[in-house]
């Protein structure tokens, strides 16, 4: 994931324009309905050479996983323990030492970031109170501070993270101990806001290709529909994604709501591009697992 993320980082160099949008359906592509498209350059138009996205750009976001597992993963029914959340402190943690951490990115530049304490990491993966005792548990012996890369929307980091020993394992589970940046005020309201309606929102960015020209996100829908539709807007500052749902069907419907991946192909690297939410007016979080980190704070 890591590599894959990295991309955001890359230059950018790409002609204003429309990708090929991405469906989880087996429909035909469907034709964006005017208010959408025009939702879409509103967005771009407002995030292009904004205040806001010279913050985020100079900002640390997360997009990639605060926990990193031992190496070689975990073992048997440790896996489950730890997807359930069902661990077990059998030690003290430390609190977190009076100073800021630094970020650093390998392309250059640094930030400070306020440290939590080893007590708060652990609480991001694993439940306060020791777990159910009726299940496979694992169990964290201790943490100390140390370092860990992870992607961000400005390439691969160098962090600040606890790493914690596991009972049975040789090397450390990894967890960042410092927050994101703040996000900055967005330039335009939601569609929401600005109409009572407007299209669906995404969940979260689950990876970019290699080459930065295709964003797997995931769309949300409903039981009785074909699935989640992106279009895509392009322009030399950011990447818009407007999200809908095709082929609703009439009649009984259970009331859930899903979430499929889609992928849209770009006609370009993201690089320092802001990808953006067409519905939320915000940029695309990262979609994470357990213990993920928020993009922002």
């Amino acid at each position: 994931m890591l590599g894959l993320l990295a991309v955001f980082a890359a230059g950018t160099g790409v002609l204003a324009g429309c990708g090929q949008a991405g469906t989880a359906g087996s429909g035909s592509d469907p034709t964006q309905a005017p208010q959408a498209a025009a939702r879409a350059r509103q967005v771009a138009a407002a995030w292009d050479g904004s205040k806001a996205a010279e913050a985020w750009r100079a900002g640390y976001h997360p997009m990639g996983d605060a926990v990193q597992l031992p190496e070689g993963g975990l073992r048997g029914e440790d896996e489950h323990a730890y997807l359930t959340q069902n661990l077990v402190l059998d030690g003290r943690l430390p609190a977190a030492p009076d100073e800021e951490g630094r970020v650093t990115w390998g392309s250059g530049g640094s930030l400070t970031r306020p440290l939590m304490d080893a007590r708060k990491a652990y609480e991001t993966f694993g439940r306060t109170g020791g777990g159910s005792r009726d299940e496979p548990r694992l169990t964290v012996t201790g943490a100390r501070l140390g370092e860990m890369t992870l992607a961000t929307t400005r390439g691969p980091a160098t962090v600040p993270a606890w790493l914690f020993t596991l009972d049975g394992y040789d090397t450390p589970l990894k967890r960042v101990a410092v927050s994101p940046s703040k996000l900055p005020a967005s330039p335009i309201r939601s569609a929401e806001e600005s109409s009572g309606d407007g299209p669906a929102s995404l969940q979260g960015l689950v990876e970019l290709s290699e080459d930065g020209r295709s964003a797997t996100v995931i769309g949300l829908h409903g039981g009785c529909d074909d699935g989640p539709f992106v279009h895509v807007l392009e322009t030399d500052g950011s990447v818009v994604l407007s999200a809908s749902v095709v082929g609703r069907r009439d009649g009984p419907c259970t009331a859930q709501l899903e979430g499929s991946e889609v992928t849209v192909k770009l006609a370009g690297p993201v690089g320092d591009r802001v990808l953006l939410d067409a519905a939320t007016g915000l940029p695309v979080p990262y979609a994470g697992t357990v213990g993920s980190s928020p993009s922002w704070s």
